[in-house]
């Protein structure tokens, strides 16, 4: 019994001490604020930024637009004579070559009236060479001989026609492509201009955009491009036109990038974001986090000059992305402040740092 009270008197001393301890143990010193770290080791009264000196690099300037991609040619090609569809040899979304039958007309009789056409200029050849002998006798005047002349002429002219005539009962296409649509069916009357298939060539495809007066005067026959489609593709291509007319209601101008397509994997109608270059310009890279707007409204970044006095400088992003930003306006060599911009003004006398910035724990940019 006694023991068991000397073990419970020895447990509860223990924790008496353990809770006094804690009442007069120093509480944890809170995180210092970066500034507040900084103006800490300053004994001036000026306002404390950090700064760091940065350099302008030559960078390409572009100009992110959108655009659409476009067939390079589109046609619809239509019968030239009239008949029966009797043959369709290919089918929509088939690629075809320059010269593929794409559909056929009935023959008829367009056959039978050439081969009358063949013995028809073959007579006139044998009564054109009779008039020339017998001319040589002196035994034929000369309009007769003209006459013959002619017959053979109005003979061969007509054999041209029926062989073009025959020739037309198979539409064929004028350029390799796609079969988009095919209206005419086998079985179908077939009229003079009706359509026997829509043939879309993708080889290369053309990438259209609207630039802007301000940016036209940069483009150049020959750069290269890059566009993404709505489908995901990445594609390169070349400016290979330049539009002299501006759209009268946008002021737009139009540029065409032309990309190779072999394989008619790229459709036409897509959505496409294009990366036009131009010409190269001095920018200097900085973080996002640094941009600022002045009592303007102006967008920009604070600097400091040699008397350590705030500058505002407006700039223009040329690129963006989430590790930083391509600028153009500051100067070549620019000492730029990335810590306390925020709290300083235009004309304002700083004390900038850049070792101790270090010292506080700030990493350089």
């Amino acid at each position: 019994m006694s023991n068991n009270f000397r073990v419970a008197s020895i447990f509860a001393a223990l924790v008496l001490l353990w809770l006094v301890s804690g009442l007069f143990s120093e509480p944890e010193a809170p995180v210092p604020n970066l500034l507040d770290a900084i103006a800490s080791m300053s004994d001036s009264s000026l306002p404390v930024v950090v700064v760091e000196e940065i350099r302008a690099e030559p960078r390409n300037k572009r100009r992110v637009l959108r655009g659409k991609t476009v067939s390079k040619q589109t046609a619809s090609i239509s019968t030239e004579v009239p008949g029966i569809v009797v043959s369709r040899p290919v089918e929509r979304g088939a690629v075809v070559v320059k010269g593929q039958v794409l559909c056929e007309i009935a023959i008829d009789d367009r056959a039978a009236l050439v081969t009358e056409a063949l013995a028809a200029v073959a007579q006139a050849e044998i009564e054109y060479d009779g008039a020339l002998s017998l001319q040589s006798d002196n035994l034929l005047a000369e309009a007769q001989v003209a006459q013959t002349a002619a017959r053979l002429e109005s003979a061969r002219a007509i054999l041209l026609r029926r062989e073009l005539d025959l020739s037309r009962t198979k539409v064929t296409a004028p350029f390799s492509g796609v079969i988009e649509t095919q209206p005419l069916v086998v079985g179908d009357l077939a009229r003079v201009g009706d359509v026997c298939a829509t043939l879309i060539n993708l080889n290369p495809i053309l990438v259209e955009v609207s630039v802007s007066e301000r940016d036209v005067g940069e483009l150049r026959l020959g750069g290269i491009a890059n566009a993404r489609t709505s489908t995901g593709q990445y594609l390169e291509g070349t400016i290979t036109f330049v539009g002299s007319q501006s759209d009268e209601v946008t002021r737009t101008y139009l540029a065409e990038i032309t990309i190779p397509n072999p394989d008619y994997d790229i459709r036409a109608g897509l959505t496409a974001v294009v990366d036009l270059p131009g010409e190269a310009v001095k920018a200097h890279r900085v973080s996002l986090s640094l941009f600022t707007l002045n009592d303007a409204g102006a967008l920009g970044l604070r600097t400091i000059n040699r008397e350590n006095r705030v500058e505002f400088y407006p700039v223009s992003i040329l690129e963006d992305s989430p590790d930083g930003a391509w600028v153009t306006g500051l100067p070549e060599r620019a000492r730029l402040i990335t810590v306390g911009h925020e709290f300083v003004a235009e004309g304002q006398i700083v004390d900038a740092r850049t070792a101790l910035a270090e010292e506080a724990g700030v990493p350089n940019r």
